[in-house]
């Protein structure tokens, strides 16, 4: 079974991100990158799949800058066995990432989709929805847990009102969520096997995809920032502060 994971590279999440002076977008000027937090999560979950005998091969891809090489090496030193890496300088929509992805499911015919369920950029949480309805392939969101067995995936994942659990036939789209699992620190030996495995990079035109953007941002601005909070001595304090502010 082939499991295939796309990765992105994204501003890492320890990092404060700075809006543009203009307001047109986030700086990425001097920013470290590294893979986006959920995407982690996904690639950590295939390699298990292939550690358990579920899976003989695990594909990373990833759509972006010749940087996004990196992200994908790291996707490599966790276990994945090759890469692809479909270079574009351009900031893709969801509905284009999603096309994209169809064109290379479309080379690669693999029997499992598995991504994190939302960048932590955009936090769109749509391109693994659009894929599936693109495919036309079943989907199973915010999985906290995972098991296939017999051509099948049984997904429990998580909703507002407690955990729930579906079954889908493969090939299927399944998004991953925080709770999954833990994702592994690449070893230096594996960091450095990483450096010779296979990684192919294809053209964003060479696929024949129409990327071309279908919404424009107005504009980018930092939250308003959270006033000082205040320390009362006693309950009454409290009541009469909290009056006063409106909120009783």
């Amino acid at each position: 079974m082939k499991v295939l994971v796309p990765v992105k590279r994204v501003i890492d999440y320890n990092v404060k991100a700075r809006v543009k002076s203009d307001q047109t977008g986030v700086d990425l000027a001097n920013v470290k990158m590294s893979m986006n937090p959920f995407c982690e999560i996904a690639v950590e979950e295939a390699v298990r799949l292939k550690e358990k005998g579920v899976a003989t091969e695990v594909v990373a891809v990833s759509i972006g800058p010749q940087q996004a090489q990196e992200t994908l090496r790291t996707a490599l030193a966790m276990g994945a066995d090759r890469a692809i890496l479909v270079q574009s300088d351009q900031d893709l929509e969801p509905l284009a990432v999603a096309k994209v992805l169809q064109a290379i499911i479309g080379e690669e015919s693999p029997d499992l989709v598995l991504m994190g369920k939302q960048a932590i950029d955009g936090d769109n949480n749509a391109v693994g929805q659009m894929l599936s309805a693109l495919l036309d392939w079943p989907q199973a969101t915010f999985a906290s847990e995972v098991v296939v067995e017999g051509g099948k995936a049984k997904v429990t994942r998580e909703v507002d009102g407690g955990l729930q659990t579906l079954e889908v036939n493969l090939p299927a789209i399944v998004t991953a969520d925080l709770r999954l699992n833990e994702p592994r620190y690449a070893s230096l030996p594996n960091i450095m096997k990483a450096k010779k495995k296979e990684l192919a990079v294809k053209e964003l035109g060479s696929l024949g995809v129409d990327t071309k953007p279908r919404l424009k941002v107005v504009k980018v601005t930092e939250p308003a920032k959270r006033s000082a909070g205040i320390k009362v001595e006693t309950a009454g304090d409290l009541v009469t502060n909290l009056k006063t502010a409106g909120v009783l």
